[in-house]
Order: structure tokens, then sequence, then C-alpha cells
């Protein structure tokens, strides 16, 4: 036991500079070899930003590498974080724009996206404002993986709700006063989400944050935590978007889901190296963007015909 502790407060002390020279190594490694995911980032990039030079979609590749295994470092080390441990690393910037909403008991919807590192922002705040922060999440493969970040993620008092028949759970969530984190800068299928326009391009995007929003009357603030040049992190809070409300549901509900899509949008282009790339956001509508991926998907369903013909 005292072992433990003992090895745990040594990986709490390492110092931040320290885990960004170890992550730049390793993303370094990364870059060099992931040639699927590094393939990705670049033709998101210049999709992104055409204007780019193929000089600074490589540059900004090579660092959106960096910024992923920093962060990978920085959890684990947050595995071994104290509550004073996790208030002396972070700052906070722009906490006026969510203090008068954390002194009524009504539910706070707060949303965010892959940047920086993004494992930090709930734990920060609850740790900050002494208030419970539920994040939505989805459950990973294996079980024993899912079990040490469920764990993790449940730290300080942090709550996790999992990505299946969730609505419910998220209402009862926002009614019970907690702040309820939603990552909105990821894709979801053409049934369940909206088309919104993100950097300059159709995708599809989850409504969920907006809905919450226009049924609780809540308010929905932008909150990320982006690295500084000094290796330290800082959180982030934007102030509370302004929505509509008419009364025509679906105007609405279409109108804030892009207020927060752009919200979102606007974050990225301040801090475009830290955002994870690595995901083929506009698959759905620009399936040409990723030739290999439709590849792989018409060779699975030759493999399943092929099969039910054996069969």
């Amino acid at each position: 036991m005292i072992i433990k502790k003992m090895i745990k407060d040594f990986i709490a002390g390492i110092p931040a500079k320290h885990i960004n020279r170890a992550g730049r190594l390793l993303g370094n490694i990364a870059y060099s070899f992931d040639v699927r995911h590094r393939r990705i980032v670049r033709r998101n990039l210049k999709f992104a930003y055409p204007e780019w030079t193929w000089s600074q979609v490589q540059k900004t590749t090579r660092h959106v590498f960096q910024n992923l295994f920093i962060t990978l470092f920085e959890i684990l080390q947050l595995t071994c974080f104290s509550k004073e441990d996790v208030l002396s690393r972070v700052k906070i910037k722009g906490e006026e724009n969510i203090e008068k909403y954390m002194a009524k008991p009504e539910g706070i919807v707060m949303i965010s996206l892959h940047l920086g590192n993004w494992e930090f922002v709930p734990h920060f705040i609850t740790c900050y404002f002494n208030r419970i922060a539920a994040s939505v999440a989805r459950q990973v493969k294996p079980y024993i993986l899912n079990t040490f970040i469920h764990r993790y993620r449940t730290g300080f008092g942090c709550e996790i709700l999992y990505k299946k028949k969730i609505f419910p759970e998220m209402r009862k969530t926002i009614r019970d006063g907690k702040i309820l984190g939603i990552l909105i800068d990821q894709g979801t299928s053409l049934s369940k989400g909206m088309e919104v326009n993100f950097f300059g391009k159709t995708v599809t995007a989850t409504p969920a944050a907006a809905l919450l929003a226009m049924r609780h009357h809540c308010p929905v603030i932008p909150v990320f935590c982006k690295r500084e040049y000094d290796a330290s992190l800082t959180v982030v809070i934007d102030k509370p978007l302004k929505l509509q409300r008419t009364g025509n549901l679906r105007s609405d509900l279409h109108t804030n889901t892009q207020i927060m899509t752009s919200a979102i949008e606007k974050i990225i282009r301040d801090y475009p190296e830290q955002w994870l790339w690595m995901h083929k956001r506009w698959k759905r509508h620009y399936p040409q963007l990723y030739p290999e991926d439709i590849k792989k998907r018409l060779r699975n369903k030759k493999k399943r015909q092929q099969g039910r013909l054996k069969s």
C-alpha cells in the first residue's frame, strides 16, 4: 500500500514539461509510422483549409500527433492526481461566464470538443466548482479497458452516461441540477443527426444539446481545455450561447445545432493543431475524401455476400 502511494506520488509529481517532451517524442514516432491516420489528418486539414500550403498541412499534422500523445500521458498522470493536484496544474479562464449559473439549482449544458486535453474538463469543473459534472461517453472494448477508463473518468465525483438509449438519463441529469458535458464535434448517423455547416461543408451533428436546452431552458456554455506553449493546461469557459426560441421546434432545433457547431468550429480555428483531426468527420457527405474506407466497406460487403452464398 505504501509502495503504491509512493509510485502514485512520483507519477503525479512529474513536471508538465517532461510529460510534454515525452508526448512529442512518441507523437513524432507515430507520425512517421502511422500512415493511415497521417493520411486522414492531412486530407481533413486540406479539405477544411483549402488555402493552406502543403507545408502548413504537414506541420500541423505532426502537431496533431504530438498533441494526442501528450494528452495520453497527461491522462495517465491524472489517474494519480489528487484534487489539489488538478487545481494546481490547471488554470481557468472565463469563470465569470458560468458563475451566476453555478449559484442556481438548475442544470447546465456544457458543450465541448476533442481539443487540447478534453478529458480534464469534467474533472477540473467538478473540483473547482464543487458541483458534479456528468459526461456522455461511449463504452470501449475490451471490457477490462472500459472498466479502467470508467474508474478514471468517474474520479473526483464525476459521472458517466453511456451512449445507448441515453436521452432520458441526460434529461434527469439536467433536472437534478448537474452539469452535463457533451462532446459535439464528432459525427452521428443520418437518422439521429441534423445536417449543419462545418468548415463550409455539410456534416451531420447531434441535436441532443440543443434539444435539452430548449426543453429545460438551461444555458449552453462552450468549455474546452487548451494546452499552452509552456505545457500547462487552461480550461476556457466561453460566454453562454444565444439560442433561438421561436416556438417552431424543428426550425429552432436546426438553428441551435448550427449555432453550437459554429461555436465549436471557431475554437478549432483558433487552435487547429490541438484538435483531433484523426476521425473521418466528413465521411457521410464526402465519402470520396476517404477512398480506402469505401474500398474496405465494399470488400466487407463482398465477404458477407460470399458467406451467405456458402451457407
